[in-house]
């Protein structure tokens, strides 16, 4: 496909003589004729960014989201993908290691996936206005696309990123296993459906984000940035007796560990479901050391399925008891998931968009205050209620 890629250029107006694949169509410059990505709407980005009389840059953001970046990162893989195309002998094709090669390029979709939802909402809203709807099926006319409306048309980067585990599973089912493809194409499988799981997650992270907004509304005496500045998963959550240098008093508390930061709350004496805010600890700042049970000389106390929180900037120090052994041990896991989280999401961009923080605010003005009622009855979730993509597990 790739030596019969139809070239052009921005402005350009191809006409479609093929839209039979989904993906790719085929289409006519002039004399000109080529495959060019059906993915790819420039023929309404172009035309919307010039009415700035109608479409914010904002509005523009969200509907469109890195539609672009995708497009330069398919451009690219499906010229790799091509070359190792073997026109004469396709059963000598060798595909996975592209696939391997492109692996963390794959990690843009992620982003685009969790704004789609935003995308839709803000497209209905736009669509109210009998205005934008004509403009946009001009715009789809004037590119003479086949008959799909504009939010057809972005639902494609979405179920490309979903068709790529099943696939590959169908091509690894019918691949002899001496075949030298083989092995990179098993690999290329697990590659694309922890991409596809991962998507998966985020995706429910982000439809998770209105209990956390309305968790922290419930909270008694609030102080400080609202969690979703920073975190946008509730990890674990117990209560421990802790000792903060320098005051060295025990107290009893709640904490709720959520990525990048873990929130200190106190029960109401009297309404034990009423919590009250009483600190954060940042976790960045923050390494995690188990202690043996013993003697502590620093504290001066007896330790008995205790931690510490040592800052690693100021030497300031936090010490937890947890009730029993099987709780210290779990806590120490959630910790390491808390880590491993961060460092996952920011290797892949992850973040809650601006546009998603004011949607929970409005949904948690919608729904009954019960203040300081502890909302979160589960933590963590080992399986997704929602799922984007099917992974092509057998």
């Amino acid at each position: 496909m790739a030596n019969r890629e139809l070239a052009f250029k921005a402005g350009d107006v191809i006409k479609v003589l093929d839209a039979s694949n989904k993906d790719w169509w085929w289409g006519q410059i002039d004399d000109e004729e080529g495959w060019f990505p059906a993915s790819f709407v420039r023929g309404y980005l172009k035309q919307c960014r010039k009415r700035r009389d109608m479409f914010s840059d904002e509005q523009l953001k969200v509907i469109f989201g890195n539609i672009e970046d995708i497009y330069r990162f398919q451009m690219g893989f499906v010229r790799d993908l091509e070359k190792q195309y073997n026109n004469d002998d396709p059963h000598l094709s060798e595909i996975g290691p592209c696939f391997l090669e492109h692996q963390d390029g794959f990690w843009i979709y992620s982003e685009y996936c969790n704004n789609h939802l935003d995308a839709c909402m803000e497209l209905s809203k736009l669509m109210k206005d009998s205005r934008n709807h004509h403009f946009f099926e001009a715009c789809r006319l004037l590119q003479q696309m086949i008959d799909i409306a504009i939010d057809g048309f972005l639902l494609t980067p979405v179920q490309k990123i979903c068709k790529y585990p099943l696939q590959l599973a169908e091509l690894l089912k019918y691949t002899a296993q001496d075949h030298s493809d083989y092995r990179y194409v098993a690999a290329a499988l697990a590659v694309m459906r922890n991409v596809t799981q991962q998507i998966n997650e985020r995706k429910r992270r982000l439809e998770n984000i209105d209990k956390i907004a309305q968790w922290q509304a419930s909270v008694l005496d609030w102080e400080g940035e609202d969690i979703l500045d920073r975190s946008s998963e509730l990890i674990y959550t117990g209560e421990m007796a802790w000792i903060y240098q320098p005051y060295g008093r025990n107290q009893q508390r709640v904490f709720f560990l959520f990525d990048h930061q873990m929130v200190l709350c106190k029960k109401d004496l009297i309404r034990r479901d009423i919590l009250y805010y009483k600190g954060r600890i940042d976790m960045d700042k923050y390494e995690v050391v188990d202690i043996e049970d013993g003697r502590d000389d620093d504290f001066n106390v007896s330790m008995k399925n205790a931690f510490k929180l040592h800052n690693k900037e100021t030497e300031e120090v936090h010490l937890f008891f947890a009730k029993k052994l099987e709780e210290k041990i779990r806590w120490l896991r959630a910790f390491r998931e808390e880590r491993k989280m961060v460092q996952e999401d920011e290797k892949i961009g992850f973040e809650i968009s601006e546009n998603q923080k004011r949607q929970a605010a409005l949904t948690v003005r919608k729904v009954p205050k019960q203040k300081g009622k502890v909302a979160f009855n589960h933590c963590h979730p080992t399986s997704a209620t929602y799922s984007l993509c099917e992974t092509g597990k057998p």
